[in-house]
């Protein structure tokens, strides 16, 4: 292949791609526009998609549907240089046979170095010690030894979370996924388990599993009674995974602890008890690609083109069969 046309599309009038990767990009292909389509109606867009035949595309993508694809005849890739495709990509995109590529390994690298953190103070009593607090007398025990730390879902960012606790041979990592075997379990160094045992057995619950309707709602009120007093639960996945309600009840009671990147809704309401409690950690879903990572998730969509160019597999596909079950 030759030259490839390509398309940006994300949300106007926002620097997504840095000029240096957009001159990086130019000695391959062309690029029609480095300003991104972001007014989907305007005659502009009309004319770029209808010569692109790779389609660059960030956060405010749109749907690309029948009618859309019908504007974009040549097209052969979607590199898509955010997280989840399945507000972007449709049946018809994979019926087309276009290649669609995530980004998601590369915006799992800074979910999953959050989660390590979250980890660590957690078993260390960081947060709830902090400016000068002392060690609460009948709480779990202190530190980051003879720990078990709990996962649900080994999602590309729950399988970085387990690569960067493998330095940390005395926390032992437990995992509830029903798409993984037990044996690939231990490919992975980690102890499969039901979700029952899971939460009976961790001081630990980080949730990292997709949102879909059958993970609604998760981790109810009986997994978070099972769980240790004194244990924590972080959440950097979706909001939607996690009964809220039962969760206050156990905050409440100064049972649990919780550190959450998502909530639902969110933003939480100014009088929710999540923003209140002493033993609540809250952060505005900030565990994703922010500032300079996004430079990681441009680097692989830009190798993800060359690969495409070059009539190579790509690195990360996404496939109709797939999109289900994704994050």
């Amino acid at each position: 292949m030759g030259r490839p046309t390509v398309v940006l599309a994300h949300y106007a009038g926002i620097d997504l791609f840095a000029p240096v990767d957009l001159d990086c990009l130019s000695e391959t292909v062309d690029i029609l526009d480095r300003a991104a389509i972001g007014a989907w109606d305007d005659p502009r867009a009309d004319a770029l998609l209808g010569e692109a035949e790779v389609l660059l595309g960030h956060w405010g993508c749109p749907r690309l549907d029948e009618a859309m694809l019908a504007r974009a005849p040549r097209l052969g890739l979607v590199a898509y240089a955010a997280g989840t495709v399945k507000e972007v990509v449709t049946d018809a995109v994979f019926a087309r046979g276009i290649r669609v590529t995530s980004g998601a390994p590369a915006n799992a690298e800074p979910v999953a170095e959050f989660t390590l953190a979250a980890v660590l103070w957690a078993g260390k009593d960081v947060l709830w010690r902090r400016d000068g607090g002392r060690w609460r007398p009948g709480a779990a025990p202190l530190g980051n030894w003879g720990r078990t730390i709990g996962l649900v879902g080994a999602s590309a960012v729950g399988r970085r979370v387990i690569e960067l606790l493998r330095p940390f041979p005395r926390l032992a990592v437990t995992l509830y996924d029903p798409y993984v075997t037990a044996e690939e379990a231990t490919r992975l160094g980690v102890r499969k388990v039901e979700l029952d045992e899971l939460c009976a057995t961790a001081d630990v619950l980080s949730i990292h599993a997709p949102e879909l309707s059958e993970t609604h709602r998760l981790i109810g009120a009986a997994q978070l009674a099972a769980l240790r007093a004194g244990a924590t639960v972080i959440n950097t996945a979706r909001g939607s995974l996690l009964d809220h309600d039962a969760l206050v009840r156990e905050l409440t009671d100064g049972r649990l602890y919780a550190i959450l990147d998502v909530t639902d809704p969110e933003p939480l309401p100014a009088d929710s008890p999540l923003r209140h409690l002493p033993n609540v950690f809250l952060t505005p879903h900030l565990a994703g690609s922010e500032g300079t990572e996004l430079a990681r998730l441009t680097a692989h969509a830009l190798d993800e083109i060359d690969r495409w160019r070059q009539g190579q597999p790509a690195r990360h596909e996404v496939t109709g069969e797939m999109l289900s079950r994704l994050a």
